[in-house]
């Protein structure tokens, strides 16, 4: 199978290292605006061969888009149209929603399978790319019964072969609950970040005390704009109001502490403790 993945950073240089690897695939054509990311790609043996967008779809059986979200959502229409019946698009995107909604009327709809890797690192470009990382991971087919059988027999064996476990959604659940347990993580993460480069100075002191914790906690607040600024976009109205219970969240914490309420205090931190239990299950 031959298969061409639009956008060779850190999703799409690993879902093909692993394909790779799985001997799912035995040709593919890279495009990326990016030509340094083109030629670290071939260098990496990440893909096999540069080409441009009609050529490379032109030539393929599959076609990944691995874009942001925003980007995305436009050259889909595009990809849709240079296709054959016979062909099949995913996209990686995580925001799902505007994505299924720009090919909502297209004529080859059904060619189109809307997918969302669960997993992703504050590190881009093909120099990121890493083929085991999706081992384990969930990984999201969203209005799945807008797909062809064959184009989604096609996506589920990808899926597969990352090794991941698949789940069913649909767009506008998959964009509410991503909201929780990853956007708000990110936004967190930033202000957290700008928080203390407003209150600390001194650099080499945030590095020399910075522990383990710290350094966990503001990991995401290295993510690209590139990527994030349109996720944040395309998910407005949930990621406001998963931000509002988080502020409404932090006012509970600044109130038990003003007050000297520490028995509260006590009883947020036990009420999140729960927590633990969920993650642990997995």
């Amino acid at each position: 199978m031959k298969i061409s993945i639009i956008g060779v950073g850190l999703i799409g240089g690993s879902i093909a290292l692993k394909l790779k690897g799985k001997k799912l695939v035995n040709f593919i054509y890279g495009i990326d605006n990016n030509k340094d990311n083109l030629k670290e790609a071939i260098a990496l043996n990440i893909i096999d061969e540069e080409a441009d967008l009609e050529n490379g779809i032109k030539n393929s059986d599959l076609v990944i888009i691995a874009i942001p979200v925003d980007a995305a959502r436009n050259i889909l229409p595009k990809v849709l149209d240079l296709i054959s019946e016979s062909q099949t698009v995913m996209d990686v995107g995580s925001t799902k929603s505007g994505i299924v909604n720009s090919a909502k009327n297209h004529p080859k709809r059904s060619r189109f399978v809307a997918f969302h890797p669960m997993w992703g690192t504050e590190n881009n470009g093909p120099k990121s790319a890493v083929a085991e990382s999706f081992s384990g991971k969930a990984g999201v087919i969203c209005n799945h019964e807008e797909s062809a059988n064959d184009a989604l027999e096609l996506a589920k064996n990808i899926i597969e072969s990352l090794d991941m476990h698949l789940i069913y959604m649909n767009a506008e659940s998959h964009d509410v609950h991503t909201a929780y347990i990853s956007h708000i993580s990110h936004i967190t993460s930033y202000a957290l970040a700008n928080t203390v480069l407003e209150k600390e100075k001194e650099e080499e002191t945030i590095f020399q005390l910075a522990s383990s914790g710290f350094s966990s906690t503001v990991r995401l607040a290295k993510s690209h704009p590139e990527m994030w600024v349109p996720i944040f976009k395309q998910n407005k109205e949930n990621v406001l109001d998963v931000l509002n219970e988080h502020i409404s969240q932090l006012r509970k914490f600044k109130a038990a502490l003003e007050k000297e309420n520490f028995e509260y205090l006590a009883e947020l931190i036990e009420n999140a403790n729960k927590i633990r239990g969920i993650l642990d299950k997995n």
